[in-house]
């Protein structure tokens, strides 16, 4: 009943808070904060962010909503001030967010990223075989190899302070899936891997800033299941571009096409919720210029992850190499920093619908 009535209260707090912490009405969510710090278990409370791009950002201020203490860092110095000038405590570099956190969560752009805030010179790792976080969760985008490196890394760490039932320091690979919208109002789904006992004691956090989280297995999975979906996302991104263009070119509007997939096998998120054609669906980055959303140069990082995963284990994945090349593509015509649907118009010359 305990653990209900506090997911209960998280969930009323959420619902509450739908005033982002920049607004004026940042008293009442002071006063969310309060209620729901009171529910918080203390091995949680304090955690770190580091990260604060598209995803990241909104992720930590849900936290912040929640009432979890937070400490952010960031490379980007002008969204270190939009925390900061709202009483948030900011920090210089990953050890010092380390140094005051019972969690870490990071959420980066690439492995090598990842590498450097761990391991790199000071790091969360870099204080010797000494560490006050007792859980590091890694929300990042990154092959398997490199997580499961991490995760060994963190094993071998000692704590300064034990926390509850935990005496060395663990680590979970946890994903995300749902795009910016869906980091802005909670409702993320998350791909975790690590020890099951530390997921099972994290479902605070994770419910704090989406709304499904799947166990995935042990190290590395979560990061594994996340290449894979975006692989996935990608290659029907692509197949649904395709389709419009033929269908335009045989004069068929892509408004009808869409009708027709929607409610036939061809059925899919890039067709019914993401659509790449603009003029279709309102308030998708197809909408606004391809601004905004998931930028190809991450969808072309993240393709060459999964091709690489499949060449280390000898598996062919044609479908991933051919989508991989068309998304390095977009991004060597200068298309990169735009949303990955961008392919319909940049790539298949697609035409937006009047």
């Amino acid at each position: 009943m305990a653990i209900y009535r506090a997911r209960s209260l998280i969930r009323l707090a959420k619902s509450r808070s739908n005033f982002n912490f920049t607004s004026p009405h940042f008293s009442l969510q002071c006063s969310i904060r309060r209620i729901s710090s009171s529910i918080i278990p203390s091995h949680l409370e304090r955690v770190g962010f580091i990260g604060l791009g598209n995803m990241g950002s909104r992720m930590a201020s849900n936290l912040i909503k929640a009432g979890y203490n937070v400490a952010v860092h960031d490379i980007n110095l002008s969204v270190i001030k939009m925390f900061s000038d709202k009483g948030i405590s900011v920090k210089g570099s990953p050890r010092e967010v380390a140094e005051m956190s019972d969690v870490v969560i990071t959420m980066l752009p690439s492995p090598t990223h990842v590498l450097d805030v761990y391991t790199g010179p000071n790091g969360l790792l870099n204080g010797g075989n000494l560490v006050r976080p007792w859980l590091f969760i890694d929300s990042s985008t990154v092959d398997p190899q490199t997580t499961r490196k991490l995760s060994s890394a963190v094993s071998n760490c000692a704590l300064i302070e034990k926390k509850d039932s935990w005496e060395t320091p663990v680590m979970l690979d946890a994903p995300v899936s749902g795009g910016v919208l869906a980091a802005e109002t909670g409702t993320l789904t998350f791909m975790v891997g690590g020890p099951e006992e530390a997921y099972k004691v994290t479902e605070p956090i994770f419910s704090s800033m989406g709304k499904n989280t799947i166990y995935c297995g042990s190290a590395g999975t979560g990061s594994a299941a996340k290449i894979c979906n975006n692989l996935a996302m990608a290659v029907s991104m692509l197949g649904v571009s395709e389709a419009f263009v033929l269908g335009q070119s045989l004069g068929i509007t892509a408004s009808t096409l869409t009708k027709i997939f929607n409610s036939s096998t061809a059925r899919c998120w890039s067709s019914d919720t993401y659509n790449p054609v603009p003029g279709v669906i309102d308030g998708v980055p197809s909408s606004r210029n391809y601004d905004g959303g998931f930028a190809s140069t991450l969808m072309a990082k993240d393709l060459n992850l999964a091709s690489s995963s499949a060449k280390e284990i000898g598996l062919k994945c044609p479908l991933a190499s051919e989508a991989k090349d068309i998304y390095t593509k977009l991004c060597e015509d200068g298309h990169g920093t735009k949303d990955f649907s961008c392919a319909f118009r940049h790539f298949y010359s697609g035409k937006d619908e009047l």
